[in-house]
């Protein structure tokens, strides 16, 4: 699928931000989520953890947590096998249920065996704890999260992070959704770090970018 300009800059434009904090410590657990089914979440959040790696001497964990509709291992082109619900139910270390898919410095946490109660496996005690063992593995960890408006997996999710990015499609996620989602964000005192419009058509110009 094409994507536009504003597609694959502004998630460079997000990820810099956060390296460029030197007065105090960047966001190192970030969950990215689309407001509703479709918004491109998942491609953003890859391109995100991309750029990262690329501009990091650490390494970047990019965790999928959207059982209901799995997207990561196709993208890498790499299998599902052994992920986030595995090590849920089953004990070893962290690294052992991730797979390096850019050298040492990108991991992929895909999302795993799954059941049809697996999505419950994102609301227990035992993701907590391995959630706190990705801190300590990873220098940052990036969640694709299910959508916000239709499931409750998300706030979850973004209740273990540094802050929440909202994913938005141009002429698609409606207005009353997306300020609905960032007040029920803030009211579980989860700071919005900020949106990406995706799969925008129109052109901005340049001298805009610089400004986003």
């Amino acid at each position: 699928m094409a994507t536009d300009t504003a597609t694959e800059r502004k998630p460079v434009s997000i990820s810099m931000s956060w390296l460029a904090k030197k007065t105090q410590e960047p966001p190192r657990a970030v969950a990215f989520a689309g407001v509703d089914h479709g918004n491109g979440c998942s491609r953003i959040c890859v391109r995100v953890a991309e750029t990262l790696a690329r501009n990091i001497r650490g390494s970047v964990c990019l965790v999928e947590a959207n059982l209901r509709s799995p997207a990561l291992p196709e993208m890498f082109g790499t299998t599902n096998h052994h992920g986030l619900t595995d090590a849920l139910l089953q004990e070893g270390p962290i690294r052992s249920f991730a797979k390096p898919v850019r050298g040492d410095r990108l991991w992929l946490l895909s999302c795993g065996s799954l059941a049809a109660d697996s999505s419950n496996l994102l609301n227990s005690e035992r993701l907590k704890a391995r959630f706190a063992e990705l801190r300590k593995e990873f220098d940052f960890v990036l969640i694709d999260a299910p959508p916000l408006t239709p499931y409750a997996d998300a706030i979850a999710l973004a209740q273990l992070t540094d802050g929440f990015v909202l994913v938005l499609e141009a002429n698609s996620t409606r207005r009353e959704a997306a300020l609905k989602v960032a007040e029920n964000l803030r009211a579980s005192r989860i700071q919005v770090l900020g949106a990406v419009l995706n799969k925008r058509t129109f052109p901005i110009p340049e001298l805009l970018y610089s400004k986003l």
